[in-house]
């Protein structure tokens, strides 16, 4: 019996050494052929996401997911949505942009231009939030925000700034919340199922293809938000993000990062001083 238990668990640990010499094989083979670099990802939730896809493909291994993926483009943008996370929604986390019309508005006032960059933006709701905020504010006509993401499809998404008309109602529980000025419905246009966002809202938007763990730095940001999206990486990812964002910071510019962030512990700890210690906003100071 102890016997047959043993070689019962030798068999488990063959069958995950297996599986992860598969996945560091698909990971590998993704970024050797598109660029894509998922390697310094979170490797329990990855794995979690890559079973999704074989699942949805109708597949049964790693293997058979990699060279799908090598050898079908349509696959790979299925995999690329699934791979990526995209949580996300208008005005999440409504105290944060309470936070920012306190703590960062008023040094926004001092710039005669102002550039800011969403590091990761997803479908791009957060990007509209801002937009809202710092109409609101008087601020927006001065500014340039920089949307990126890695995947393109959910790019698209972002440009058209149409979403789920009923999904409004909670967006304006938020809008509320996080200290709107106006009825959150007088900057959208409901069709159908959808609320179209003003157009006069994409203006001083640019939607462009960034991927946080291979490119560089693309420009200098008076404010960069980076939120929810480093809790998906390693350590030595993070790390790297982190030197990629103070690069692109400039000086005395702000950070926003997510609740489940932090600069502890990170190369650049020292380098930024608390604006906001609860919402995760810091500014540069060396």
């Amino acid at each position: 019996m102890l016997r047959m238990l043993r070689y019962s668990n030798d068999r488990v640990q063959q069958k995950n050494e297996l599986e992860t010499i598969e996945i560091q094989l698909l990971l590998e083979g993704l970024y050797r052929y598109y660029g894509f670099d998922f390697r310094d990802y979170a490797f329990a939730s990855l794995k979690r996401r890559i079973w999704n896809t074989i699942r949805a493909e109708g597949l049964t291994s790693v293997s058979g997911l990699q060279e799908k993926v090598l050898h079908d483009p349509a696959c790979l943008e299925r995999f690329l949505l699934g791979l990526s996370v995209h949580v996300t929604a208008m005005f999440r986390d409504p105290t944060f942009y309470l936070a920012f019309r306190d703590k960062v508005v008023p040094l926004l006032r001092t710039y005669p231009f102002i550039r800011i960059w969403h590091g990761g933006c997803s479908t791009g709701e957060e990007v509209y939030s801002m937009a809202i905020l710092l109409q609101e504010e008087g601020l927006y006509h001065r500014c340039r925000l920089y949307a990126t993401d890695m995947n393109e499809m959910v790019l698209r998404q972002a440009k058209d700034g149409i979403f789920q008309l009923n999904l409004m109602q909670e967006y304006t529980q938020n809008y509320i919340l996080a200290g709107g000025k106006k009825s959150f419905s007088e900057y959208y246009t409901a069709a159908y199922d959808h609320a179209i966002f003003r157009s006069n809202l994409k203006e001083n938007m640019i939607f462009s293809q960034h991927n946080l763990a291979t490119d560089g730095s693309f420009n200098e940001f008076h404010v960069i938000l980076c939120r929810n999206v480093m809790i998906y990486f390693n350590q030595s990812l993070q790390q790297r993000v982190h030197n990629l964002l103070y690069e692109s910071l400039s000086p005395f510019g702000v950070l926003g990062l997510g609740r489940q962030e932090t600069l502890r512990f990170t190369p650049h700890e020292q380098d930024y001083e608390v604006l906001e210690k609860r919402e995760k906003l810091y500014r540069r100071i060396r």
